[in-house]
């Protein structure tokens, strides 16, 4: 009888000591992770978490057009990137968009002299119209850096390897 118990001390021994050499995520050091770092704050999400990632464009009240990212999970919370730009007209065959572009840049220099940049520059929520239940949200300076984002998030996403993103 004692020497049973002796031999299944040392079975679970073994076990355990098998279970620590096998290290947890955290202990890893989040490599099965993706993370965005910001001014504003910072994303971290579980690559195995991810359940979907999207990019579209669209146009709110016909003034501001917004590429925006989505970062859907398993868990409750949708990450949202974005970057905002006014909507300007494209003419047909870009005749005259040269004049567009002119009246586009001086009505954004207006605005900056006016103080008003700083609703192009941060995330605006107009509660209870835009406020998003369990949406975390951060707002990016250039569209360029928004693609950057989604390149890294789908790449992660798509092969199951973990990734960065400082804009």
């Amino acid at each position: 009888m004692k020497n049973l118990l002796l031999l299944l001390l040392g079975f679970s021994l073994t076990g355990a000591m098998a279970q620590e050499a096998s290290p947890s995520p955290s202990q890893r050091g989040g490599r099965d992770t993706w993370d965005a770092t910001f001014p504003s704050g910072k994303y971290y999400v579980r690559i195995g978490a991810i359940t979907a990632v999207s990019m579209h464009e669209y146009i709110v009240d016909a003034a501001a057009r917004v590429t925006e990212v989505n970062v859907d999970t398993m868990g409750s919370t949708l990450a949202r990137f974005y970057f905002i730009e006014p909507n300007t007209p494209q003419t047909p065959n870009g005749i005259g968009q040269s004049a567009v572009e002119l009246l586009k840049d001086r009505a954004q220099e207006a605005i900056a002299r006016g103080g008003g940049d700083d609703v192009w520059s941060k995330v605006v929520k107009n509660y209870p119209a835009t406020t998003h239940a369990r949406t975390v949200e951060y707002r990016l300076a250039s569209k360029e850096s928004l693609k950057k984002l989604f390149d890294s998030v789908q790449d992660s996403f798509v092969n199951k390897k973990p990734g960065s993103f400082k804009p």
